[in-house]
């Protein structure tokens, strides 16, 4: 009992770090219980972040809070009526026509990889190729199912993404214009006493809003370039596949490997083992390579390092807990984790014996 006694009046002896204990475990709890039915608000707090950026922008330059937010929901608005009105339509047809296109495909696929045991008799058989296509079809029967009865329960989830393009904006405004204000009316209901969570969310708020705003950033480029590159290369798809490549960044080192299966395999069904496949993959490596050394770096400078382990046992256990909200969040969530214990009082008790024993 003296062994756990030590150890909670090393860790809260003080007032302030069980406030914040408190605090981070009821977010945790609010997260964990109420996220998917917070999604909306989370969505809304995710996009207010990167639009208040541009409205402090507007505010410095000598414009009133109440015009800049109206400017800047403005071109929200726009650009959500162009994602909806154009980009979505384009992708859900290119979706379409792949699933179409899937069994011509994987035929041609089958023919190319068939004349492999011509060529090389001695790595590859018959058989084999016969069973990776047997196997291929099989996944592919089990996905069409599944995308059937997601097809025929899709009702409530359209009225619930109906509700939530309504509720989503209004939220996105009303953070905007009264940011200053729900933040006091938060800040009334909190304890006085919390200046260690108040320093812990000070750094965390920065931490934050920089990176959502680069992590947006950073699929608006990946994506943008891929797509202008497939296009270029003529690959089909090309919609789709810069759509999937510009999500991939969400997931760290995970997504890309990831999402390069379906550019190889489309690459490979079009055009097969040729120059333009090789083209392809070249440039989309030359993409993922400048995404990471070059893009990354510009847009996250100002983000605390953390090891490439940390980053992805983060990715694991907070997508494991929170789903997609877990995985985008996963680098300031750990980040968080990294705040705290620095900044958590801690109470060495052996020092002060040491101190009082020399001082008898």
């Amino acid at each position: 009992m003296n062994i756990f006694r030590e150890w909670f009046q090393r860790n809260f002896s003080d007032p302030q770090a069980i406030i914040l204990a408190l605090l981070l475990a009821g977010g945790f709890f609010v997260v964990i219980y109420w996220g998917s039915m917070l999604a909306p608000l989370l969505a809304s707090v995710v996009i207010a972040y990167l639009l208040e950026a541009v409205v402090a922008m507007l505010e410095r330059k000598g414009l009133r809070r109440i015009f800049s937010v109206l400017i800047v929901f403005c071109v929200f608005i726009i650009v959500l009526l162009f994602l909806m009105l154009w980009l979505i339509p384009v992708l859900s047809t290119q979706v379409a026509q792949l699933v179409q296109e899937l069994p011509r495909q994987i035929d041609s696929g089958q023919q190319m990889l068939m004349r492999l045991p011509e060529r090389y008799p001695q790595i590859v058989s018959e058989q084999q190729v016969n069973e990776i296509m047997n196997t291929i079809r099989r996944e592919l029967a089990g996905l069409g199912q599944s995308v059937l009865s997601l097809s025929l329960s899709s009702i409530p989830g359209l009225i619930a993404l109906v509700i939530y393009l309504i509720l989503v904006p209004l939220l996105v405004f009303f953070f905007l214009k009264d940011k200053r204000l729900i933040l006091g009316w938060i800040a009334a209901y909190l304890p006085k006493q919390r200046e260690l969570a108040t320093t812990v969310w000070a750094e965390m708020d920065q931490q934050i809003g920089n990176y959502v705003r680069g992590k947006f950033s950073e699929i608006l480029i990946v994506g943008g370039t891929s797509y202008i590159v497939f296009i270029l290369m003529g690959l089909n798809y090309a919609a789709l596949l810069g759509a999937l490549v510009g999500l991939s960044v969400i997931i760290p080192y995970i997504g890309a490997a990831v999402v390069t299966i379906p550019v190889a395999m489309i690459a490979f069904f079009q055009w097969g083992w040729g120059s333009e496949f090789a083209y392809l993959l070249l440039a989309y490596g030359i993409i993922q390579a400048l995404d990471g050394n070059v893009v990354v770096p510009l847009l996250f400078s100002e983000a605390v390092n953390l090891h490439p382990v940390a980053i992805i046992v983060a990715v694991l256990v907070f997508g494991g807990l929170w789903g997609f909200w877990g995985v985008f969040f996963a680098i300031p969530l750990a980040t968080l984790v990294k705040a705290v214990l620095n900044a958590w009082p801690v109470e060495i008790l052996h020092s002060e014996n040491n101190d009082s024993g020399a001082r008898g």
